[in-house]
């Protein structure tokens, strides 16, 4: 699973013009599944996003996680990102999970995420053509691939 996570003061996602979903401050978490993916990840993905300290304290430091500031989350699925760019200038998605295998995994990426937050997350429609508005803070951008665990 690959991630790109965004510290955001709001995000909303809209499908044919309209809103489905929104959060205030907190995270915006773009998901790509590929099918060597396991609930191993989902397991060690969530917890990572979860606790990941990367809003402010206090004094300004970048030293909370968005269960700490009690933040919201929105989760949508984003195949694009297993893209390779390898040969030539056409992405090739090749590795993106179809969605027999992706429709479950991001479902129980977005419950096991809940669970972990402690509370639901906003999510957009696997498969949908959705526009996203969001403000990411900082800016602060986050990529994270559970196959590479840096």
């Amino acid at each position: 699973m690959k991630t790109v996570t965004q510290r955001v003061q709001y995000a909303s996602v809209s499908i044919d013009g309209k809103e489905m979903a929104r959060i205030e401050k907190g995270l915006l978490i773009l998901i790509g599944i590929e099918d060597r993916d396991t609930t191993e990840d989902i397991e060690w993905l969530t917890k990572k996003l979860v606790n990941l300290r990367i809003f402010d304290d206090k004094d300004g430091i970048m030293n909370l996680s968005v269960k700490e500031i009690e933040g919201e989350v929105m989760i949508v699925s984003q195949f694009t990102l297993q893209a390779s760019t390898k040969k030539g200038n056409r992405p090739s998605y090749i590795r993106a999970s179809k969605p027999e295998k992706a429709v479950p995994m991001y479902e129980s990426f977005c419950k096991e995420m809940e669970i972990q937050l402690g509370k639901k997350v906003a999510t957009g429609t696997f498969g949908a053509d959705m526009k996203i508005e969001l403000l990411n803070d900082g800016p602060v951008t986050i990529l994270i691939d559970s196959q590479n665990k840096e």
